[in-house]
């Protein structure tokens, strides 16, 4: 616990005074109660007759105090917070290599039931956008609430060739900032592609762009599974940097053998291997963090770890308030209790 203003801890030496000046009151009341005749009037006088629970209120009450006191150093402890995340887009790997069934029954199905399962966990209000990439990246599910709709999405996954990880990356952020003027093909050919302009009409001006700290953006998080390696598509450390400069995390998930393995699809076959490397730096880069998931049970794992991250989140925060309330829930406790048994306030 750290203090903002840790100069009025030095208020605390306040309470052994106080404690003193009751210990005096009670030496004080015990003199005067000798001067009654009547031994009962001497132990209700004292107090004796209430035992222990003569000194509960003011206890409470000194309690009280103290916790007041240590709320005017305006402390700071690091809690954990329900996070504000407003959007996550899962970008998701249906190239030819997800049939391999090292993860069983195959990557690709093991991959879609821990999809559902993920979506399952989360609260209703986050909305989910789904973006599967092969050879190309493409939106299969805009951003939505419905998680029927983004279950099926997912059942409709189809495999294809080749994989471009840095387009997913890309495609994600067009869904998340869809006015920033990112251009895929531009960052994939070198030139921004014409869509159908009309002769006449008015391009649209680029708004500048000021990067901001690496995760950052509270508001929404990538999910990025994949088997394989970039072999196509836009650089995947030039697609992070684009995220880490809109503050946005990356949270990659890498499925399948480190090593590597041959796989055969329609009469060919090819050898896959995971850039675990490349996903950590991605992962690094934007602030987030890299899962391995050698098996079904390991994904499953991994998604229920992602629920939990992105959902409530450890963080710094100012705890004076919390701190008051107590000190002033005790001392209605402490005034409550003296009222009841004694028919007085302490």
């Amino acid at each position: 616990m750290t203090f903002f203003w840790p100069q009025f801890l030095w208020l605390l030496l306040a309470l052994p005074v106080l404690v003193l000046l009751y210990l005096w009151l009670m030496r004080r009341k015990k003199k005067l109660a000798l001067r009654f005749a009547s031994l009962s009037i001497v132990k209700e006088a004292m107090g004796t007759s209430q035992g222990l629970r003569r000194h509960l209120p003011p206890a409470l009450f000194l309690l009280a105090i103290g916790i007041m006191l240590l709320a005017a150093a305006r402390p700071f402890a690091v809690v954990t917070l329900p996070l504000q995340q407003e959007t996550i887009i899962l970008a998701m790997d249906v190239s030819g290599s997800m049939r391999a069934t090292d993860v069983l029954p195959n990557r690709l199905v093991a991959s879609q039931n821990a999809a559902k399962a993920f979506l399952g966990d989360l609260p209703r209000s986050v909305r989910v956008g789904i973006v599967a990439f092969a050879g190309t990246a493409q939106v299969v599910q805009p951003p939505t609430l419905s998680r029927e709709d983004l279950v099926a999405a997912i059942d409709r996954f189809q495999l294809q060739r080749a994989t471009a990880i840095g387009s997913a990356i890309v495609v994600s952020l067009t869904e998340l900032f869809p006015d920033a003027g990112i251009d895929l093909a531009a960052m994939t050919y070198g030139s921004p592609r014409n869509k159908g302009l009309a002769i006449d009409s008015e391009r649209k001006e680029k708004k500048p762009f000021t990067p901001v700290a690496p995760g950052s953006y509270g508001s929404a998080a990538i999910i990025l599974l994949t088997d394989g390696q970039r072999t196509t598509g836009v650089d995947t450390m030039e697609a992070a940097k684009l995220a880490a400069d809109r503050g946005v995390r990356i949270y990659t998930v890498g499925v399948g053998t480190v090593d590597g393995e041959t796989i055969g699809f329609e009469g060919w076959s090819m050898r896959v291997r995971l850039d675990e490397e490349t996903l950590k730096a991605v992962a690094e880069k934007t602030r987030a963090e890299y899962f391995y998931a050698g098996s079904a049970a390991d994904l499953k794992k991994v998604y229920e770890t992602l629920s939990s991250r992105l959902t409530v989140e450890k963080k710094e925060t100012e705890i004076s308030g919390l701190l008051a309330l107590a000190a002033a829930a005790l001392a209605l406790l402490s005034a409550g209790l003296s009222l009841l048994w004694f028919n007085r306030i302490l």
